[in-house]
């Protein structure tokens, strides 16, 4: 059975019919930039993640760079980031020209260590930027009280966890920003690249509404020097229409998230599952194993027709693009094992049972199989 990595179609072929006729509405407005579909969509985004603004950006990208800005972090600011993350953590802080300060995450979690994080605090820190990788929520508690005693800012990067809760309460709901990705595979995906950025302080919102649009509140007059990342109008309207299925999808996540738990846990310590902290509600975006015997896994389950994928393969200090920072191979072991040992399985909602069955069968027959046979 071929089981691919990720698929669109279980989860977006039933709202074929309410996306079409959304596209269809926008065209007959006429206003395709910044529009009503973009104020509804602000609007229902901010009362979902249970804050009072939300303003819509062209992605995720974007989102944490704007956010930075808007902050006022720049030249002369630390930012602490993790060492584990997808490298667009790390290129907003570069983009806002802040100092990038990784430290490591959580063995267990993958998330920012608050300890780790204690250390690494400054004079010049400004800003804690924790990420809830594969939609695990990170411990915004530790964290924001470290914040508060430090008195940095706290920005979230919630790419990866539309939906997630810390202690009952929604991820992007706890800094002074947090910065949101609609990229098509997360979560809450669009039929495009699309971002939001949610803000509880009225001025910050309004700053970053200028900062979207050329640095604009009125046509032709530009009080600041700005940026051109608007969310689309079509991809909020079609945002619209999915974000009712969130919680639906996300079930479905998890439900995967538990097969894989139950069929999995035996092969434990030779296949590492992965842990949720106490107080956490997952979202499972990803669905991360580890195993000394990665790549062999992969080939193995490659031949089986099971998608996969490797997040990720480096970890930002360890791309090209920051080879400047001359961060040695061993500075981040922790990082640095996840990378060589991460494997992501398939999780998305629509996976059916047999799915589900030939994934853990194939799992399970590599880790039985002789080790001459493996990988072949």
């Amino acid at each position: 059975m071929l089981v691919p990595f990720f698929s669109f179609g279980p989860n977006q072929a039933p709202l074929r019919t309410e996306l079409t006729a959304a596209m269809e509405a926008v065209l007959d407005t006429g206003w395709l930039v910044l529009g009503k579909a973009v104020e509804e969509f602000e609007a229902v985004w901010a009362a979902a993640c249970t804050v009072p603004h939300a303003v819509g950006v062209g992605n995720g990208l974007d989102a944490l760079t704007l956010a930075l800005r808007g902050l006022g972090v720049g030249p002369g600011d630390e930012v602490i980031v993790p060492a584990n993350t997808y490298i667009a953590t790390w290129l907003a802080v570069t983009h806002v020209g802040a100092t990038i300060v990784p430290v490591e995450p959580d063995a267990a979690t993958f998330n920012l260590d608050p300890v780790a994080v204690a250390a690494a605090i400054t004079p010049r820190t400004r800003l804690l930027l924790p990420v809830h990788l594969f939609g695990q929520p990170a411990d915004m508690t530790a964290l924001l009280a470290l914040a508060r005693q430090h008195q940095l800012f706290v920005l979230e990067d919630n790419a990866q966890a539309a939906g997630a809760r810390w202690q009952g309460q929604p991820t992007g709901s706890f800094g002074d920003a947090a910065a949101h990705s609609f990229y098509p595979t997360k979560n809450l995906g669009a039929l495009g690249d699309a971002g939001a950025i949610t803000v509880t302080d009225s001025v910050l919102a309004a700053r970053l509404r200028q900062l979207r649009n050329y640095g604009s509140t009125r046509k032709y007059e530009h009080e600041l020097i700005g940026w051109n990342s608007r969310l689309d109008e079509l991809q909020a309207a079609f945002l619209l229409k999915k974000l009712p299925h969130l919680a639906e999808w996300n079930a479905a996540r998890g439900a995967v998230a538990a097969y894989y738990t139950a069929h999995l846990a035996d092969l434990e310590p030779s296949l590492t599952l992965p842990v949720v902290a106490p107080g956490a509600t997952a979202v499972w975006h990803q669905f991360v194993v580890r195993t000394a015997q990665r790549d062999a896994l992969q080939a193995h389950l490659t031949a089986h027709g099971i998608g996969t994928l490797i997040h990720y393969p480096q970890p930002p200090h360890r791309q090209p693009a920051y080879a400047h920072l001359k961060l040695q191979e061993g500075k981040f072991p922790i990082s640095e094992a996840m990378a060589a040992t991460s494997l992501s399985l398939p999780i998305w909602p629509g996976l059916t049972e047999a799915q589900l069955a030939a994934v853990t069968g194939a799992v399970r027959s590599f880790f039985s199989a002789p080790a001459a046979g493996r990988g072949r």
